[in-house]
């Protein structure tokens, strides 16, 4: 068996690794995506954010650092994830597909000037594919967090959405870099809305 110290010091290694190498690739994106959101909350929108798994975490992660705060006092920002009603989302499994356990929340409560954060590790979650096809028609931008070689999802996204993906097989490790890119947004978002207003 490996060592575990000499395991665990990989893990960190490889995180080390990935975090940088997208640190090069997806900076401009994440910042473009930042803004996108900033413009969307001056005119009185929201942000809707769904995963499933580990992203639904992310998903409540983010939402979470939006409505409370982030790292600067500050008003609360209007954030839903998608992923935390269990009623709602069991009802919508049970009657139709799990396939549609967010599209149908996407089109009830989104509106035109609202933002999708769409997060999946592999890109090919079909729940993940049809909120982003749903967001497309209340004309909704997209933010989509992927994966590997960002799957359907980022067949799915339309020319004025946000493609941020991880290229990396491995799903913890896309995990990890996607943490990091929700306390980018969460920095960029109130940098933008405290210091720049």
């Amino acid at each position: 068996m490996t060592d575990p110290v000499q395991r665990v010091k990989q893990s960190f290694q490889d995180s080390a690794e990935q975090i940088l190498q997208c640190a090069d690739n997806l900076s401009p994106s994440i910042a473009d995506a930042a803004a996108a959101i900033v413009e969307m909350l001056r005119r009185d929108g929201k942000l809707l954010i769904c995963g499933n798994g580990g992203s639904a975490a992310d998903a409540q992660h983010f939402s979470s650092e939006m409505l409370n705060r982030f790292e600067m006092e500050r008003p609360g920002l209007p954030a839903l994830s998608l992923c935390t009603d269990a009623s709602t989302l069991t009802s919508i499994a049970n009657d139709y597909q799990f396939k549609q356990v967010f599209s149908k929340q996407v089109r009830a409560l989104g509106q035109a000037n609202d933002i999708l954060v769409a997060i999946s590790t592999s890109g090919n979650s079909p729940s993940i594919i049809e909120a982003a096809k749903a967001a497309h028609d209340r004309d909704m931008l997209v933010i989509a967090l992927g994966g590997r070689d960002g799957g359907e999802l980022s067949e799915t996204l339309q020319e004025a959405d946000f493609d941020i993906c991880v290229p990396c097989a491995s799903t913890a490790r896309i995990q990890e870099v996607h943490g990091i890119i929700i306390h980018c947004l969460c920095d960029l978002i109130d940098r933008q809305l405290l210091l720049n207003s």
